[in-house]
C-alpha cells in the first residue's frame, strides 16, 4: 500500500454493503461519496454480513475501500464486543505489516472499553491514533439489565479516556462527553450524520406502491407515520396512548419489526390498541424507494426517540415528510430547529388536534425550513467533506 496515502481503519459497523442500520449506512455513504482520493479506507466487516452480499474472501473491495471479513462465534450479546476486539487487533496487524504512516483507527460505539487500554498501547507503538464515535447513551437503554448498563457506562468512560479524538454526531452528546468526563480533558468534534434529499423514484401509480397501500388499507395523506426500532425508549407507548386520546380521523401507521417481541405483547395488554382501528402496525419496509414514498405521503411524521445521537430516521423524515412532530428533547431540537413541532409526553394528543387544523401554507412553510436545514447541514457530501478534513488533519 502506498505510504503517501492516509490509512483509516473503520471498526464497529457490521460492514458494507450496508444491510442494517445507522453505522453501516454511514460507512457506506462515507466511502461512496469519497472526494479526497489520498485517503484509503479499510472497513471491518462481519463475515456473515458480507456473505449475504456474496463476498466470501477475507479481503474484498467495495466503494474503493479495502474491506476485511472477521469471523465471530454466535455467543449472544457479547458477540459485538468480541467482533470489535478481533477487528481492531486485525486492523493493527494490517497497518503494521503495511508500514502505514500514522494510521487512524476509527471505532464506532463504546463497546470495548475494558480492552482498549492494552490495544491503545499497540496503536501508539505504530504512531497511530484512536478516534471514537461515542454514539448515544447506550447505558440508558431499557432493554439492558442493570449489570449490562453498568458495563456500558464503564466501557464508555474507558473509551473516552483513551481516545485521541471523539467524533460526536450530536451536539448534545458532545456537551455530555465534555461535562461528564471533564477530568480526561477529552478532545471532541461534532460531525453530524447525513441523509439525502432525492425524492422517491416511485409514483402513486407504481405497482409496489398501490399493492402496499391497498394491503394495509391506508390512503395517501391520511396517516401519521412512525419508523424506528421497536424499543421502549423510542416512546411507542406514549405515542400510541396519546394518539388514541385524539379525535383524529387519520390512521397511525407504525413501520417497525414487532415479531417475537415481548414489548409488543406488553403494549397490547397495557394500551388495548387493537381495539382502535386507526392504529396499524404494518411491519418493516425494506424497499428504500417505497419507504421514501411512504414518508413523503404521510400527513405527519411522529418521532419519539429520546436516547442516542443524531437519529437517521429523523433526518430522513425531515428530508421527506412535510410535517414533523418531534419529542421535545435536545437531540431532536438541535436537528429539527424551527422546521418541526415539538411535543411533551403529556400533551401529544393536544398537539395532534392542533396540527389537524393546520392549513397548507403553514405546513408548506415548515417543510421548506426542514428541507433547507437538511440541505445546509446534513447532506452526505457535506458530512463526507467534514470527515475528510478531520481525517487528513
Amino acid at each position: 500500500m502506498s505510504s503517501k496515502k492516509k490509512h483509516v481503519y473503520i471498526i464497529g459497523s457490521k460492514g458494507i454493503p450496508a444491510k442494517y442500520g445507522g453505522f453501516e449506512t454511514f460507512v457506506e455513504k462515507l466511502t461512496e461519496n469519497q472526494i479526497d482520493q489520498s485517503i484509503q479506507y479499510h472497513v471491518a466487516c462481519m463475515k456473515e454480513n458480507s456473505e449475504k452480499s456474496n463476498f466470501f474472501d477475507k479481503h474484498f473491495e467495495y466503494n474503493g475501500a479495502d474491506c476485511f471479513n472477521i469471523d465471530v462465534p454466535k455467543i449472544g450479546p457479547a458477540k459485538a464486543i468480541v467482533y470489535d476486539v478481533r477487528a481492531l487487533n486485525y486492523a493493527i496487524e494490517l497497518a503494521t505489516k503495511n508500514k502505514d504512516k500514522n494510521p487512524i483507527f476509527y471505532v464506532l460505539a463504546c463497546r470495548i472499553g475494558p480492552f482498549i487500554g492494552n490495544i491503545k498501547k499497540k496503536i501508539e507503538k505504530i504512531d497511530g491514533k484512536l478516534f471514537v464515535n461515542p454514539d448515544g447513551h447506550e447505558w440508558l437503554r431499557e432493554k439492558w439489565s442493570k449489570p449490562v448498563r453498568k458495563y456500558w457506562k464503564e466501557s464508555e468512560r474507558l473509551m473516552v479516556k483513551h481516545a485521541d479524538l471523539l467524533i460526536c454526531d450530536s451536539l448534545t452528546i458532545e456537551e455530555y462527553i465534555q461535562n461528564d468526563y471533564k477530568k480526561y480533558s477529552p478532545q471532541t468534534t461534532y460531525i453530524a450524520y447525513g441523509t439525502d434529499l432525492k425524492k422517491s423514484s416511485y409514483s402513486n401509480q407504481n405497482e409496489k406502491v398501490r399493492k402496499w397501500f391497498d394491503e394495509k388499507h391506508i390512503a395517501e395523506d391520511e396517516y401519521y407515520l412512525v419508523v424506528g426500532r421497536f424499543v421502549p425508549e423510542n416512546n411507542f407507548e406514549t405515542m400510541i396512548r396519546e394518539f388514541m386520546k385524539s379525535n383524529s380521523k387519520r390512521d397511525f401507521v407504525l413501520v417497525t419489526n414487532v415479531e417475537k417481541n415481548k414489548f409488543y405483547n406488553k403494549l397490547l395488554k397495557d394500551t388495548g390498541f387493537d381495539k382502535d382501528s386507526r392504529v396499524k402496525f404494518v411491519g418493516t419496509v425494506y424497499d428504500q424507494e417505497l419507504l421514501k414514498y411512504i414518508r413523503e405521503n404521510a400527513y405527519a411524521y411522529l418521532h419519539g426517540h429520546e436516547v442516542g445521537g443524531t437519529n437517521p430516521s429523523l433526518l430522513e423524515a425531515l428530508a421527506s415528510t412535510k410535517l414533523n412532530l418531534l419529542l421535545n428533547v435536545g437531540f431532536n431540537k438541535e436537528v429539527g430547529g424551527n422546521g418541526a413541532i415539538y411535543w411533551d409526553k403529556w400533551n401529544l394528543h393536544i398537539i395532534l388536534e392542533k396540527v389537524e387544523d393546520m392549513n397548507n401554507e403553514e405546513i408548506k412553510n415548515l417543510d421548506k425550513i426542514a428541507t433547507n436545514l437538511i440541505q445546509s447541514s446534513f447532506t452526505w457530501n457535506n458530512i463526507t467533506t467534514k470527515y475528510e478534513n478531520k481525517l487528513k488533519g
